[in-house]
């Protein structure tokens, strides 16, 4: 449900524009805030606690090209700063000024105008039930000594105990709604949303957002305000600067008083319930999936679901990052099944509930998804499932199948079908797909493997802790059968991935190009953009044409669009009717170079990182400035894919980096490996 206000007074417009005066921030015309705006689809990114600028970076080259409707970031106004920080500190409000631990106001809005202009709708988080807790200075210099003497409420703006029906304001009965609704939560000064004048400034404070484009609120403890003030809240606010009507979702956190669907009349409400549905199947049986919608689920009508959020990743109610492989899979089932508005939470590691993300004095640093933060976004799997989820548009669940405890596979419709493999080994099964006969890339590895669809079944081979997904938007129809064609012997195309040691400076981005339409034609303009997910390996696939001999070069674009080739001589290629992998180096003959993949098994302390270094060049040649660092997403085993010389020996070693740059080598001699002619190598360690 979207709320949608009437019209505004004269009067609450320019209370809107009158805060962001103070703000120092200009109001951007409607005209301008959304003119470049196409909302791919209804997928929710939940950046959480990323600063505006990383939020604009991602929106701008992860979350607009691969089709996500809108991000959701952190409350943005100023909030309490102490000596020790804290996560929750954003949740203490000192003042509805937008200069935050996030960024300046005019970052704020930088970042707004930068997802609109890649497609993506901006929704923040609304901390209005409350006040901060604890006295001190904000992330803007406001002080506070009395909390309930604030820079925009003063003492008789709030709840006290006579309104609370307890002396002591504090929430003692759950099952009480006077005390759930007006006394304090944790100690936090409760607002009085039942007097006008609160609801005035409440809305004048979302209202200053709406002017410079945000399209909508996550509502933060919206079970402590009853829904009539919501909505008495939301009448005052004004339309987003597209002249839409803003969004507004809840979190109303379970228990039977109130209960959620007592807010679907202000609002859509996140479903906690749903997250505990999949922490319970992924942790036990996929298959109790096929009943979810008969499991006390909220109405998908009314609800957002989501795998786990700040709150329940770190109080073990849901699945989280430390869950690997599991938790991912979770993602992609409920980014596959039909039902309410979908989000997919990007956080960062952390080793104490309490903790900060990174930062510097408190103001969170830039995001770097190879260290210290897991961008789950961004993952070729989550990203691919994003696309598949936008192309099946509203089709219904059907030919559901359940192949045992841990294996299940269902379409939508006839536009796009998933099977879903949660056991901890391989499971090859057929399964009746509901798909035109034909040759589907699977989005789940971006395309690396493909999908052969005969008289409407697929006989699929599922990776442990995986899943195969393919839609009707993107294949090759069988020409006469498909049958016995493995990787589409009778279709037009195969899959060539492309992997490239490339390093680059800040602002470039690698590409392939080449002889071949598919390869853009030797055109640097339609040049295949990599990714830069493996960094220093730069990857992608691409769909190109069986038993077909091409040449290709790897080029280095900067932010101005400079282009730099490859100096060595074109490279060469040929297909057959079978998936074919390149593995490169920069200016070094594709002939030459294979792959091999480091995994090694390490703990390590919070803000440290594991790195490979070794006697090679693409192995750093010993400069542990130069290492290759390693990812953490299963953790703790730390991996990357790294383009080495075929038939050469050489020497490595692991080491830990800190947040400070100290180096810590492993014990022991070096280590050795040596490649052969072929590709696929993989070295698997654990730390000495």
């Amino acid at each position: 449900m979207t709320f949608r206000p009437g019209a505004l007074s004269r009067t609450t417009r320019a209370l809107a524009v009158g805060a962001l005066a103070l703000a120092g921030v200009t109001a951007l015309p409607a005209a301008t805030a959304h003119a470049d705006a196409t909302t791919s689809g209804d997928v929710i990114a939940n950046l959480w606690e990323w600063n505006w600028d990383s939020v604009a970076a991602e929106c701008t080259g992860v979350l607009g090209p691969n089709g996500y409707g809108a991000v959701q970031v952190a409350p943005p106004a100023e909030s309490l700063k102490q000596s020790s920080y804290y996560w929750w500190d954003v949740y203490q409000p000192y003042s509805y000024n937008l200069n935050s631990r996030f960024g300046t106001a005019s970052e704020f809005a930088a970042m707004v105008s930068a997802c609109h202009a890649a497609g993506v709708k901006v929704y923040t988080d609304a901390v209005i039930n409350h006040t901060a807790a604890q006295t001190g200075t904000g992330y803007h210099g406001t002080t506070i000594t009395n909390k309930y003497d604030t820079p925009d409420w003063d003492p008789g703006d709030y709840h006290q105990s006579d309104d609370c029906s307890d002396s002591d304001l504090v929430i003692d009965d759950w099952s009480n709604l006077t005390e759930i609704q007006n006394c304090e939560l944790l100690g936090l000064p409760d607002l009085e949303t039942e007097n006008d004048s609160v609801r005035s400034g409440i809305a004048a404070f979302l209202n200053q957002q709406l002017a410079l484009g945000v399209d909508g609120f996550r509502v933060d403890a919206a079970k402590h305000i009853p829904t009539a003030d919501l909505q008495a809240i939301e009448a005052k606010l004004t339309d987003t600067t597209s002249g839409a009507d803003p969004y507004v979702f809840q979190e109303v956190y379970p228990g039977s008083t109130p209960a959620a669907s007592d807010y679907y009349a202000s609002g859509d409400v996140l479903d906690f319930t749903y997250a505990g549905k999949l922490k319970s199947a992924f942790q036990g049986n996929v298959s109790d999936l096929e009943s979810l919608p008969s499991s006390g689920v909220l109405a998908p009508a009314d609800s957002v679901s989501f795998v786990t959020n700040h709150d329940t990743e770190r109080n073990g109610l849901h699945l989280s990052y430390k869950d690997g492989d599991t938790y991912k899979l979770a993602n992609l089932f409920q980014l596959a099944y039909k039902w309410s508005t979908p989000t997919v939470y990007a956080g960062w590691e952390f080793t104490q509930s309490d903790q900060a993300p990174p930062n510097s004095a408190g103001f969170v640093t830039d995001t770097d998804c190879s260290h210290g933060w897991y961008c789950l976004d961004r993952d070729s799997a989550v990203t691919g499932m994003v696309k598949w989820h936008n192309a099946v548009g509203s089709e219904a669940v059907s030919h559901w199948s359940t192949k045992s405890s841990s294996v299940i596979g269902f379409s939508r419709g006839t536009a796009g079908y998933i099977a879903i493999n949660n056991g901890s080994s391989a499971a090859t099964y057929t399964f009746a797909t509901g798909m035109a006969d034909g040759t589907y890339p699977n989005v789940i590895d971006n395309g690396a493997t493909t999908v052969t669809v005969s008289g409407g079944s697929a006989t699929l081979t599922i990776p442990a802790k995986s899943a195969i997904a393919f839609y009707d938007g993107e294949f090759t129809p069988c020409t006469t059968s498909c049958e016995g064609d493995g990787d589409g012997g009778s279709t037009s195309t195969v899959t060539a991935t492309f992997n490239e040691y490339a390093p680059t400076t800040s602002g470039q981005d690698v590409y392939v190009v080449g002889s071949i339409a598919a390869l853009g034609g030797w055109d640097t303009s339609k040049a295949v953009k990599l990714s830069s997910s493996g960094y220093p390996v730069w990857s992608g696939a691409v769909h190109v044409p069986i038993n077909t001999s091409f040449e290709f070069k790897f080029i280095k674009r900067d932010s101005s669009g400079n282009v730099t080739w490859e100096s060595n001589a074109n490279r060469t290629a040929a297909t057959t009717t079978s998936a074919l992998s390149v593995n490169s180096s920069w200016n070094v003959a594709t002939a030459n170079a294979t792959d091999v993949t480091f995994n090694v098994t390490a703990t390590t302390d919070w803000g440290t990182n594991v790195y490979v270094v070794g006697s090679l060049a693409s192995l750093g040649s010993w400069d542990t400035s130069a290492a290759i660092p390693l990812s953490s997403a299963s953790y703790p085993t730390w991996s990357k894919l790294v383009i080495v010389p075929k038939s050469t020996a050489f020497t490595y070693k692991y080491i830990k980096k800190d947040a400070s740059g100290n180096v810590t080598w492993e014990s022991g001699t070096n280590r050795s490996y040596t490649t052969g002619s072929s590709s696929g190598y993989t070295a698997t360690d654990t730390w000495k």
